[in-house]
């Protein structure tokens, strides 16, 4: 099994970035730990992390036939990324949608995620344990 892991925008801050929303967690560290745990459960994962939206849909786009699932934190593009979700719906690959925080418990514009219809399901609030819930879950689908 191939599992795609996808960060979206100022994701590559995270340790830095408002540590009391995200904490001191990089995303090294979490790529780290979700590859510890990938390697217990013998999956295969490609983790990756782009500012660009364009090349976060290139990424799902290819994902068809390569990738059993995609779990996927989007970041702002969450809430405005018509292209992410459209990419999303166009594959026939499983999309877990993630967050560090727990999205609905935040600010108003962050409270709608427009990717969860077309996504499989939803973790968030669970800091780097969403990384690791998403890939149990991937798991869980075949």
């Amino acid at each position: 099994m191939k599992v795609l892991f996808l960060n979206g925008p100022n994701l590559n801050l995270l340790g830095t970035r408002q540590p009391e929303i995200y904490g001191d967690t990089t995303l090294a560290d979490i790529e780290a730990a979700v590859r510890k745990q990938a390697e217990e459960k013998k999956v295969e994962i490609d983790f990756r992390q782009s500012n660009m939206e364009g090349e976060l849909v290139t990424w799902i786009q290819e994902a068809v036939g390569t990738a059993d699932a995609i779990v996927l934190n989007a970041g702002g593009y969450t809430h405005n990324s018509v292209a992410i979700r459209d990419a999303i719906a166009s594959g026939n690959v499983p999309v877990i949608e993630i967050h560090l925080s727990h999205i609905h418990a935040r600010e108003e514009f962050r409270q709608h995620s427009i990717i969860a219809p077309v996504c499989k399901g939803q973790i968030c609030g669970f800091g780097l344990g969403s990384y690791l819930l998403g890939l149990e879950a991937s798991v869980t689908l075949k």
